[in-house]
């Protein structure tokens, strides 16, 4: 039967850290245990399967990798879709818009008629239509100037602010399985860089746009119903500013502008990679080569700018020849007119002095395409990351959440990071209410992946996992995230203190519950003797920790939650022998009456364990 699904909400467990390393390698079968009946079988050739994370190409999205994939057009259609809860305040942007630039070109016709009818000293009420115009229009023009900039950017920022929402949902929904083609400093890039590029779209290219295809329509007819030949010269001139300079500057910086987004990305992934790694680096006198890669990538930018402000330049300069050229047509049409009795000699002045003030309404449509042309790339960018697939979808109609005691069981399970590249296949697994179970296997053999199937990072591809009895894929992430914890292998501590890494798992925790899951963690002595106690700074990814204080300190954040099932993935991994033996025997002893599933690649500090699950090398029953 077809599952209805709906797409994944975001969600992150407390315990929850960095994503289980895709990488990995099919193992062999083995038999299954009476008690936990565990298998998983390799590719019947028994070749190993590489499951490293695809590369990527200087965008960040990977070359032809089946977990991202690019559609057509699909830039037009996020920046549609973030903003059409903006458009009624667009749509009044434009208005004022057009009546800012109305009053403006207004001021100037109407101005010139003035002046020109002054200099034949009429009786001054001939004149006084004028001068109420003349001073309609300068105040109109400042005061819908200023709403359509308010107006305009409100929108934009709101637009802002609902897309970055919408970008940041749909990494979340993804995390972690389906992110696995992205670099993290690429997607701090989709996030903040390319998102903010919809500024860029929404004031500086549909707003000018719309405002000159209206306003040049309207002076052509105006100037035209005046005097023909004028009318046609101002047509031609709008027409070489409005199409002809955009498509001259295709010409010169199309390739320079859709490179700017992706050397942003290639920049700012290849400065965040130097930091993190500098000291490796330094260590093993590499940090010069990957400076000088960084300022290649930096020169590379740099050129393309210069090559998009190159087109900038010449479309400024074809706008103001086009404006000259203009005003002298239509100084020499109207003076022929003017001569020949066909034209009124005040109209003269109104011909002469209104195109500038068109062309400088229309002046921002050269700018515009050159900023789309540029934004077109950010926005495939983003459009990207709603093209990711979901690695696990949320139901349409979730089920309850089973109240327990819990038994969760794994039957025939194939999944992997790639569909087309399962790690596990016919996987099965039974956890009873408080089990203590170890999987043991090399890496690469799938335990990683359990990992993430129990916390619904992923979906199998066949076969089932179920929560008592329910399938977990009927059952909302959010909700099996309550009842199963995972620590990960590299827990992720921010650069904050002590008690506010505690209290990202729970917010309204007291300080005596704090100290409780410390002292659970063998920590309190610790944290009493820092220099500000609990509130004394970790540094940024716990650096200013040892490594078995980092994860003790990530130990003690998952046990604040009563999570009745908890899943320890490779919490002694980078650690010595002595270290992680200690730690193994604290995390079984805090988690003592809570369902355990241990993941490891070590065999020693096993003994208070109930079973000893051997991927790949059949089952060892303790």
């Amino acid at each position: 039967m077809t599952r209805p699904v709906a797409p994944r909400q975001a969600a992150a467990t407390a315990a929850t850290t960095t994503a289980p390393d895709p990488a990995g390698k099919a193992s062999p079968a083995h038999t299954p245990d009476e008690m936990t009946a565990s298998g998983a079988t390799a590719d019947p050739s028994g070749a190993t399967t590489d499951m490293s994370p695809p590369t990527v190409d200087a965008s960040g999205v990977t070359a032809g990798a089946s977990g991202v994939t690019r559609v057509a057009g699909g830039w037009a259609g996020v920046l549609l879709t973030a903003a059409r809860p903006a458009g009624p305040m667009l749509v009044l942007a434009v208005v004022a818009g057009v009546g800012a630039a109305g009053a403006a070109i207004g001021l100037i016709a109407t101005s010139a008629w003035l002046i020109s009818r002054a200099a034949l000293h009429p009786p001054v009420l001939h004149l006084m239509v004028a001068i109420v115009a003349v001073r309609a229009f300068g105040i109109s023009r400042g005061v819908l100037r200023y709403l359509e900039r308010l107006v305009g950017h409100d929108a934009a920022l709101r637009t802002l602010t609902e897309l970055r929402v919408r970008v940041f949902r749909a990494l979340a929904e993804r995390a972690p399985a389906g992110l696995a083609a992205f670099r993290r400093a690429d997607l701090v890039q989709r996030l903040v860089a390319d998102v903010d590029a919809v500024v860029d779209v929404l004031v500086r290219v549909l707003l000018p746009v719309t405002i000159a295809a209206v306003v040049g329509a309207g002076s052509v007819l105006l100037v035209g119903s005046m005097l023909p030949a004028a009318g046609v010269a101002l047509a031609v001139g709008l027409l070489v500013v409005c199409v002809g300079v955009p498509l001259l500057q295709g010409l010169v910086a199309r390739r320079a502008d859709g490179l700017l987004a992706p050397l942003r990305a290639e920049l700012s992934t290849g400065v965040v990679d130097l930091l993190h790694g500098l000291p490796d680096l330094i260590a093993h006198g590499a940090a010069g080569a990957r400076l000088a890669a960084v300022a290649d990538t930096d020169a590379r930018l740099r050129a393309a700018e210069r090559r998009s402000a190159a087109a900038t330049g010449v479309g400024a300069a074809v706008t103001v020849l086009s404006s000259g050229i203009g005003m002298l047509v239509g100084l020499v049409a109207g003076a022929v007119a003017v001569r020949a009795g066909r034209l009124d000699g005040e109209l003269l002045a109104v011909v002469v002095l209104t195109p500038p003030a068109v062309f400088e309404a229309v002046s921002g449509v050269p700018a515009a395409a050159q900023r789309l042309a540029g934004a077109r790339e950010a926005l495939r960018r983003i459009a990207a990351v709603f093209a990711a697939p979901l690695p696990a979808t949320e139901p349409a109609d979730p089920a309850p959440l089973p109240t327990g005691p819990h038994t969760l069981r794994l039957a025939g399970v194939h999944a992997g990071w790639s569909a087309d590249r399962p790690v596990l296949r016919g996987f099965d697994l039974t956890l009873e209410p408080g089990q203590r179970i170890a999987l043991v296997g090399p890496s690469g053999a799938g335990k990683s992946t359990v990992a993430a199937l129990l916390v619904r990072f992923l979906d199998p591809t066949a076969g089932r996992i179920t929560l008592d009895g329910v399938d977990l894929r009927d059952l909302r992430g959010d909700d099996v995230r309550q009842v199963i914890g995972y620590l990960g292998e590299d827990a992720y501590l921010f650069d904050t203190t002590v008690e506010r890494n505690l209290r990202v798992a729970r917010a309204d925790a007291t300080t005596a519950e704090l100290e409780e899951a410390l002292r659970a963690a063998r920590l309190l002595d610790w944290a009493r003797a820092l220099p500000q106690g609990l509130g004394t700074p970790v540094g940024e990814h716990g650096v200013l920790l040892s490594g078995g204080e980092q994860r003790r300190l990530a130990l003690a954040r998952a046990l604040l939650m009563p999570f009745p099932i908890m899943i320890l993935d490779e919490p002694t991994e980078h650690l010595d022998e002595r270290t992680a033996a200690e730690l193994t025997a604290d995390l079984l002893r805090a988690t003592r009456g809570r369902t355990v599933l241990l993941i490891t690649h070590r065999t020693e500090g096993l003994s208070d364990v109930d079973s000893v699950v051997h991927v790949g090398r059949g089952c060892a029953p303790r």
